[in-house]
């Protein structure tokens, strides 16, 4: 899977990654803080931000001996411009996306 988009919607598939897109909403993150509200191993975090990473929905950089974690919001414009296409989706933005994550994940609060 090597087109943009596909690699976005496979990303965004996943209720975990959207879980740790919603936490990197509020500010960068530690690796080890992104882990610490799941019942996974740090191994499997790794794979879902790598997962991540390769959509280009955040970025990933060490800071002294901590990998740090950044959202990425331009990443969803060109899938927002896809949905557009169809004429039937407004453009998305943050604020609906944090929305949309708090409907999805009840009991979760991301703002």
């Amino acid at each position: 899977m090597s087109d943009p988009l596909d690699l976005v919607f496979a990303a965004l598939a996943d209720p975990t990654r959207r879980a740790i897109l919603a936490m990197l909403l509020e500010d960068d993150m530690a690796v080890t803080d992104v882990a610490e509200p799941f019942e996974m191993s740090l191994a499997a975090i790794s794979k879902h931000l790598n997962i991540l990473s390769r959509a280009g929905l955040i970025s990933q950089e060490r800071r002294g001996r901590v990998k740090w974690c950044k959202l990425e919001p331009g990443a969803l414009k060109g899938a927002s411009v896809w949905m557009q296409g169809f004429g039937q989706f407004e453009p998305v933005n943050l604020d609906a996306f944090e929305r949309f994550l708090n409907a999805e994940l009840p009991g979760e609060t991301y703002e």
